[in-house]
C-alpha cells in the first residue's frame, strides 16, 4: 500500500506521521499519479501549523510532478505514461501516489525535468501571476523583492530582470546576497533595518513602482514607504506572521498607493487560466530567461527536517521531496 504523510493535529514538524494510506482506483475526471517529486512551500508551514486551519485529519502539500498511472472515465488529453504537474488548493502531494482532479493537471513539456516542475508548479506560477498579472512588469520599473534568494523570490528575481526591470533584492544574509546577485538582483539589501531609507537611496529617492512582500509582519510598514507615489504593495506571504492592519487613508498618505493580498488560486481558477499562466512559466525556463535552481533535496519521509530548515531560513532557492 502507497505512503503519505498524515497529520491529525495541528502543531510543529514532529505531528507529521508517515503511514500507509489507501488511494484506489479514480473516478470520473479522476487520475492517479504517481510522484516522482515533491515541491516544498511555506504554505505548507502555514498549513501544518494551524494559520491557514485544515480539516483534520489531513495530508500536506500542493505541487507535485509525476507519471499518470491510470485515468478515469470522462478525462481527455491524458494517458497512462503523461508526465504532468500541478498544484492546487486541496492538499495531498506529500504522497507515493494520489488521485488528482484531470483539470488541474498540465503536462510537462520537453526540456523541463520532474525535479524542475515540481519545483516550480506553486513557486513559478505564483511569479507568473505576481509579474505579469497583479502588476505587469515593464522595462524600467524598479522593483523591490523580498526573500530574494528563496523559491518564488529566485524565479521572480530572474524573470523580472529578463523583462528589463530594475531588481532590488532583500535577503537575510551575505550567503543569500550572494545567490541574489546571481540571480539578476542589481542591488541587494541584506536584513530589514532601515529598509525604506536604503531603498529610497537606491532609486535617487524616488522609491520603487512595486514590492512583492512574502515576509508580512516584519516587513510591512517598510515595504509601503519604500514605494513612490501610485506604487503597488502586493503582499502575498506570512513568514514572519499576518501583515498588520492598516487604514486607507495610510495608503493616502504615503502617496494614493495601491495595496493587493492576491492569492494563487483566484489566478487559474479556470482551466483556461493554468494553462495559459502555464505556458507562459514553461516557456521562460525552456528559453534559459528563468533557471530553475533547488537548493536542497530531502526524501519524503524525512520531510520534518525540510520544514524545520524552511522555517529557520537555512534554505536557498527551491526545495524538492523525493517519494
Amino acid at each position: 500500500m502507497p505512503k503519505a504523510i498524515r497529520i491529525y493535529k495541528h502543531g510543529g514538524p514532529e505531528v507529521m506521521r508517515w503511514e500507509e494510506v489507501p488511494v484506489g482506483e479514480p473516478g470520473a475526471g479522476e487520475v492517479r499519479v504517481r510522484h516522482t517529486a515533491i515541491g516544498l512551500n511555506f504554505i505548507d508551514v502555514y498549513d501544518r501549523t494551524g494559520l491557514y486551519p485544515l480539516t483534520l485529519p489531513s495530508g500536506l502539500g500542493r505541487e507535485a510532478a509525476g507519471v499518470v498511472e491510470a485515468v478515469g472515465k470522462k478525462v481527455r488529453g491524458l494517458k497512462r505514461g503523461d508526465r504532468v504537474a500541478y498544484t492546487y488548493p486541496v492538499t495531498g502531494a506529500y504522497s507515493e501516489v494520489r488521485i488528482c482532479p484531470a483539470e488541474r493537471l498540465v503536462k510537462v513539456p520537453a526540456g523541463v525535468s520532474d525535479p524542475q516542475a515540481a519545483a516550480i508548479m506553486l513557486k513559478g506560477l505564483t511569479a507568473q501571476y505576481l509579474l505579469r498579472q497583479t502588476y505587469r512588469v515593464k522595462r524600467g520599473d524598479a522593483v523591490l523583492i523580498h526573500s530574494a534568494a528563496g523559491g518564488v523570490g529566485s524565479i521572480a528575481t530572474q524573470w523580472a530582470r529578463h523583462l528589463g526591470a530594475k531588481v532590488i533584492g532583500v535577503v537575510g544574509n551575505d550567503e543569500k546576497a550572494r545567490l541574489a546577485k546571481r540571480d539578476g538582483c542589481h542591488h541587494v539589501i541584506v536584513g530589514n533595518n532601515d529598509l525604506a531609507a536604503r531603498v529610497k537611496a537606491l532609486t535617487k529617492g524616488e522609491g520603487v513602482n512595486v514590492v512583492y512582500d512574502s515576509v508580512g509582519k516584519d516587513t510591512f510598514t517598510a515595504s509601503l514607504d519604500s514605494l513612490r507615489p501610485l506604487g503597488m504593495m502586493v503582499t502575498f506571504g506570512n513568514s514572519s506572521g499576518p501583515a498588520p492592519l492598516v487604514s486607507p487613508l495610510e495608503l493616502a498618505r504615503r502617496g494614493s498607493l495601491f495595496l493587493t493580498r492576491p492569492s494563487l488560486f483566484n489566478y487559474v481558477a479556470t482551466r483556461a487560466a493554468l494553462e495559459s499562466a502555464a505556458r507562459d512559466l514553461f516557456g521562460v525556463v525552456k528559453r534559459g530567461a528563468v533557471k530553475i535552481r533547488i537548493g536542497q533535496s530531502y526524501p519524503l519521509e524525512d520531510v520534518a527536517t525540510a520544514h524545520r530548515d524552511l522555517e529557520s531560513r537555512r534554505t536557498t532557492g527551491s526545495t524538492i521531496l523525493i517519494p
